[in-house]
């Protein structure tokens, strides 16, 4: 079967070329996966904005409220390096949407993809770092307060640490947090997660690879049998990214995708692949590396789960 890919045009808040959030990846990257035959302008599935109480299983209340009402305090807004306007508000909800829908199809068929999410840095209080909701920790907490899972793990492989995701879910014993990034970079204060790693400045594709194999094993042994995998596939990891410290290839960066999507799959995990961060001034690049994610797991797509898209859906 074809992978799922959830999409929604209103990912791309349509911000000016010269932000330094690249709002329009969003855009291309769908264009991209259609270019490539993985997906047809009517095969993505469309996610609608998030119910409030989703939302409110990860985010304080009263943040929650003001996001949806674009009445975010400004030193809130400067921390998450954008206003929060009607359009920035919907990407947000949508967003949340897409990587729940994405668990909820990866539980059934084993794999599937959002074409956007992975705002780790999100934090229960409030947005920061280009992250108004964390997507991850939302469908996490529903996917277990629905009891559609029981246990769930987090491997945040962006460039930059999984702070929010680890605050939020700090001393939750049913949702295990990893994150690999690099030490020095953002956020200067971390956040601990269950396992964190952080690495030197300018790791290659050779150290890098060979690092992942041996973090993979150690989170087979501390989470021997999750119900569902989290994968934060971040392209900040690649060596001419403007806000990344490593120096991975697209070819490193396929093969990590490679590497995780295969090492879960054989152990029969459904993974759900959200696209983190990525910040190349060149939007096609740039959208080409995040497509990385989707072609990658096409490969692992099949029906592992009986069960209609549409229950997965509602």
């Amino acid at each position: 079967m074809a992978l799922p890919i959830v999409h929604n045009p209103a990912y791309d808040a349509l911000f000016d070329p010269d932000h330094r959030f690249p709002m329009g990846k969003y855009r291309r990257l769908a264009e991209v996966l259609v270019e490539d035959g993985l997906a047809a302008p009517g095969t993505f599935i469309v996610p609608a904005p998030a119910p409030r109480d989703w939302v409110k299983l990860a985010h304080d209340a009263t943040y929650v409220d003001q996001v949806y009402a674009c009445a975010v305090p400004r030193p809130i807004e400067r921390e998450i390096g954008f206003e929060v306007t009607e359009r920035t508000s919907l990407r947000a909800q949508c967003a949340t949407t897409g990587t729940v829908l994405a668990a909820r199809l990866a539980l059934e068929h084993g794999i599937a993809c959002n074409t956007a999410g992975g705002s780790h840095h999100a934090r229960f209080a409030q947005g920061a770092g280009f992250c108004t909701f964390n997507d991850v920790a939302v469908a996490a907490r529903l996917l277990l307060a629905d009891g559609e899972i029981s246990s769930a793990l987090v491997v945040d492989l962006d460039v930059h640490q999984g702070d929010g995701t680890a605050d939020i879910l700090a001393g939750d014993g049913r949702v295990f947090t990893a994150s690999v990034h690099a030490d020095k970079n953002y956020p200067v204060r971390k956040k601990a997660s269950d396992f964190d790693l952080g690495l030197p400045d300018g790791m290659d594709d050779t150290a890098y690879l060979k690092t992942l194999a041996l973090v993979l094993e150690e989170l087979r042994g501390r989470v021997p049998s999750p119900d569902i995998v989290f994968y934060n596939a971040g392209v900040d990891v690649h060596a001419e990214d403007r806000l990344g410290r490593l120096a991975l290839t697209d070819h490193g960066i396929e093969r990590r995708d490679r590497m995780v999507i295969s090492h879960f799959r054989a152990r029969g995990v459904p993974v759900c692949g959200v696209i983190g961060g990525g910040y190349s001034r060149d939007l096609d690049a740039l959208a080409r590396r995040h497509a990385l994610l989707h072609h990658t797991a096409s490969e692992f797509a099949f029906s592992a789960r009986s069960g209609s898209s549409e229950a997965a859906q509602g």
